[in-house]
């Protein structure tokens, strides 16, 4: 965040002095960067905090919404540089091509080197991987950043200062959709990318003694934290304690669901609601 921070101070400074809107996206960029980073260093502070009685599950649910938040303030920058640029296309200010290259050019060197300490855990944490996203969006600014600086520097292409932003607004809008999507079905408690839920029901259905599984549900509880709910009727009355320790540790294993509740059940008349319109009374 202090890197981030201070960069975009300089970045916006340089910016408005040379009257390059290039510059100037880059360093809001860097600044919704901060924000995002903020986001997700208050998420893992809160997700960190232990259950309490109002609270039960704790506060894990904060790194869904940060993603999601951290998402929206992609997308709502990315429309408000491409409104700014599209009126500047028209009629490019004169911009000096060297110091958008030589300050665009150190936005390179902060963006991936803070991105690279995401790296290794925004691929099981989609809290982390929002802030991966952001700072490696805000690279690719300060690469279009450096070749409109070296096109005007060259050729004199000051139309190039509010297409590089244009072209810049629409990759990030475009990048900053998948994130989105996931964020909110992950908060909305959709079944998380990479499970089956129909192969986790043929999964248990396939234990010793299970005839039916019924009021199956899986969510993400947080980062790295999967929850899954499940009724499982079996022909059986013994031997359920070590079913169910066995069914927690091969869902664990084979699907990465470290938070599972089975109900047990006997026989068919058990089914109860499997249609799971209404809860049970």
């Amino acid at each position: 965040m202090g890197i981030n921070l201070a960069y975009a101070a300089i970045e916006a400074g340089f910016g408005v002095f040379s009257n390059s809107l290039a510059l100037i996206s880059d360093a809001l960029h860097n600044l919704g960067d901060a924000a995002g980073l903020g986001l997700a260093w208050a998420a893992a502070w809160l997700a960190s905090r232990a259950p309490n009685a109002r609270h039960t599950f704790g506060w894990r649910r904060a790194t869904q919404l940060s993603p999601l938040l951290n998402a929206l303030l992609l997308v709502g920058f990315s429309g408000a540089l491409l409104w700014e640029a599209m009126s500047r296309v028209a009629h490019p200010p004169n911009v000096p091509g060297e110091i958008v290259m030589w300050v665009a050019g150190l936005g390179i060197v902060v963006n991936l080197g803070t991105a690279a300490l995401f790296h290794r855990g925004q691929h099981t944490d989609l809290n982390k991987r929002g802030a991966y996203l952001h700072l490696l969006a805000d690279a690719a600014v300060s690469v279009a950043a450096v070749i409109a600086g070296f096109g005007i520097w060259w050729r004199g292409w000051e139309w190039l200062d509010p297409a590089t932003a244009v072209a810049v607004a629409v990759i990030i809008g475009i990048g900053s959709w998948g994130l989105l999507k996931a964020s909110f079905l992950q908060a909305m408690d959709a079944v998380p990318e990479g499970i089956d839920k129909n192969e986790v029901e043929r999964f248990l259905l396939g234990m010793s003694g299970a005839v039916a599984v019924h009021h199956v549900h899986i969510w993400s509880l947080g980062a790295e934290e999967i929850a899954l709910t499940a009724h499982i009727v079996r022909d059986r009355v013994e031997g359920h304690d070590a079913f169910i320790d066995e069914a927690n540790a091969a869902l664990h294993h084979r699907f990465g669901i470290n938070h599972a509740t089975l109900q047990i059940e006997l026989g068919e008349s058990c089914l109860h609601d499997v249609h799971d319109h209404a809860p049970h009374h």
